[in-house]
């Protein structure tokens, strides 16, 4: 069990709009928000940002000499860092930290320069520098002027409820009394989809719901891939402004099968949900955001191991897959503030095609991530 830690603000930018209101009122709305991109040669389901949230990322860009040869996943951040520092109404001279990681980090910069060396066989000045995962934090320190530890990192797909678990032990060491963690992608390229539908997990569904994540009477693959990031503001102890308070951290890693599986029953899951819960009672957990990312081995394996775990009573199951796709980096924080919301509106939000009834309240969410390899997250959620 760990000290409790207030979340003090969480923002995005995603498919879902740029504001907690915003946000919300589309997790309400029972559609999905993917619609089928032209890349290259092929026609492919995604989730992108709205043109709303476009039109600020190009003002962003536009505003600053030095932001013009960003790539996305540095924008996006810098845009969700602003907002929650805002929210949180902390200053640059509180010295805050930041740990800000993307599981795939400057794609589309990385994919145009790559581009530009094999026809020119020359690389321009700025590839490296745009393209390293170290740049996303430092330009979101640059840019808000703090002077507190940044660090970046890449753990596939729990990528940012492992800025999270950072976060929680510089203060839980006494090292930083604040920490800004999250994650931000920017994957909707042509060779970043290529490699997914290498993978034969990627959707060509044309049913009403394209990706059927948490259904598991699928009979294929159903996983699409969205963009986005998200921002979350932690600080010691419980606050009068907390949204609220991370009170279990669980984490695990199982030995590879596969370069991309995980076992069938999730021992890695099984592991980092026990250690959150700590000594909590499992019957206390009311909600799991769910990983899920919409694959038929991925949705049956982390439910099998939710059922081991809450054995005497499986909580209320969801995931916001279903409606924004896959952010890699960025989904465990995009989960983060589902579940915040939910927390803090007291309503449940569930999958539209799977059945489930209402709760009447809602005190304790639990929120999963797991990457390429079994990199397993776990966050425990109060109210």
């Amino acid at each position: 069990m760990i000290k409790p830690i207030s979340i003090t603000a969480i923002t995005s930018i995603s498919p879902l709009g740029d504001s907690m209101e915003k946000v919300w009122g589309n997790y309400k709305n029972p559609n999905h928000f993917f619609a089928k991109k032209v890349f290259g040669s092929n026609e492919e389901w995604v989730s992108s940002l709205s043109e709303e949230s476009r039109a600020r990322v190009r003002t962003l860009k536009e505003s600053d000499n030095k932001y013009k040869n960003l790539d996305n996943t540095v924008l996006y951040a810098l845009l969700a860092s602003r907002d929650a520092m805002e929210m949180a109404e902390w200053k640059s001279k509180d010295n805050f930290g930041i740990n800000m990681g993307s599981s795939r980090g400057a794609t589309a910069l990385f994919e145009k320069y790559h581009e530009d060396f094999i026809t020119e066989n020359t690389a321009s000045t700025l590839s490296s520098p745009t393209t390293t995962l170290g740049n996303i934090s430092s330009w979101i320190a640059h840019d808000l002027q703090t002077q507190g530890p940044e660090i970046s990192h890449s753990i596939t797909c729990s990528t940012a409820l492992h800025s999270l678990l950072n976060g929680v032990a510089w203060i839980q060491s006494g090292m930083a009394n604040k920490f800004m963690v999250g994650g931000s992608e920017a994957p909707l390229t042509p060779f970043t989809l290529a490699q997914i539908k290498a993978l034969k997990i990627y959707s060509n569904n044309e049913e009403e719901y394209p990706c059927q994540a948490l259904n598991l009477e699928k009979n294929r693959n159903s996983m699409i891939l969205g963009e986005g990031a998200s921002v979350a503001c932690l600080e010691k102890g419980i606050t009068e402004n907390a949204l609220a308070v991370v009170t279990g951290v669980g984490y695990a890693t199982e030995i590879l099968q596969h370069n991309i599986s995980i076992s069938s029953d999730a021992e890695c899951f099984q592991r980092s949900m026990r250690m959150a819960l700590g000594d909590t009672n499992p019957d206390e957990v009311d909600v799991i955001v769910m990983h899920s990312p919409g694959t038929i081995k991925g949705d049956v394996s982390e439910i099998r191991a939710i059922e081991k775990v809450f054995c005497n009573k499986v909580p209320r199951l969801t995931t916001n897959k279903w409606k924004i796709g896959h952010t890699f980096g960025a989904s465990g924080a995009l989960s983060l503030e589902f579940a915040v919301l939910m927390l803090t509106n007291q309503e449940f939000i569930s999958v539209p095609f799977i059945e489930s009834s209402r709760l009447s309240k809602i005190n304790k969410i639990m929120v999963n991530a797991v990457g390429f390899g079994g990199n397993a997250v776990s966050v425990l959620l109060s109210k």
